[in-house]
């Protein structure tokens, strides 16, 4: 879940901006948690605290509403009885990481993804990006490697793997769907040799940087066990106190390596 937020924190002066190379600096002044983070942490409170997911949401919304919410999500978020949109946009994958750590077996964790995705992504495209994702994340700190990690995903899910970064980055552009977002993520997993060098690979092929760093640490802190110690303090540190508490509670109980 650390490796989420810290993905998203380190890609957020790049959505809009991207940079298509892995030398840049970590953190700087402007970096901040986005809504990525804000949805994330309000599943890791659901699940430590067995609350409703579609609640919890719009309490977190309300607590950080500038947080940089999607049109479809801000308006859900804000109707009292809002029904489930159809997405099929990579919000589904970017607030998931807690569900893959939190649950002791595959079965489990697919159907409490599934379970969290439809209350907004309903769309088997956004489902599909979320359980992706979350399976990812499971295999990753279970001892699968990269290779076994690869193969799931491409028999499950059909995304292509078979690209590298190299591949992908000078073509790819902002891209807020699913489809177009988690392959990409999953590759820069695959490609990377330690937790720091996915974020990089994440963030140089641009897009929705936030979001493809988000996606892709989740999946890399699993496999590499855990965010390293600097980093993850400068991570917790640009955190307010709600986020971090929560953040830190999830950790201790369900991200322990």
């Amino acid at each position: 879940m650390l490796g989420a937020i810290t993905g998203d924190i380190i890609g957020s002066i790049y959505e809009f901006g991207n940079i298509k190379t892995t030398d840049f600096p970590l953190f700087n002044f402007r970096c901040r948690f986005t809504d990525d983070t804000v949805l994330t942490v309000a599943l890791a409170d659901a699940i430590l605290h067995r609350q409703d997911y579609a609640e919890t949401m719009k309490r977190y919304f309300q607590m950080y509403p500038s947080a940089g919410y999607g049109e479809s999500f801000y308006n859900w978020a804000v109707n009292k009885d809002a029904k489930p949109y159809n997405s099929w946009g990579n919000g589904a994958a970017m607030r998931i990481s807690p569900a893959g750590y939190a649950f002791s077996s595959l079965g489990e964790v697919l159907a409490k993804a599934k379970e969290y995705t439809e209350i907004t992504h309903n769309h088997p495209e956004g489902i599909r990006g979320a359980l992706a994702t979350a399976s990812a994340i499971f295999l990753a700190r279970t001892g699968n490697t990269k290779a076994q990690i690869k193969e799931y995903i491409a028999e499950h899910f059909h995304y292509n793997l078979d690209r590298t970064c190299d591949d992908i980055r000078p073509q790819y552009t902002f891209d807020v769907s699913c489809q177009g977002t988690v392959p990409q993520a999953i590759v820069a997993f695959l490609d990377s040799h330690n937790f720091e060098h996915a974020i990089r690979l994440a963030i140089s092929l641009g897009g929705d940087s936030d979001t493809l760093a988000c996606i892709t640490g989740g999946i890399a802190a699993a496999f590499y066990g855990g965010v390293p110690p600097e980093i993850a303090e400068k991570a917790l540190s640009i955190l307010d106190e709600p986020l971090r508490d929560i953040t830190l509670q999830f950790t201790q109980q369900y991200c322990q390596f």
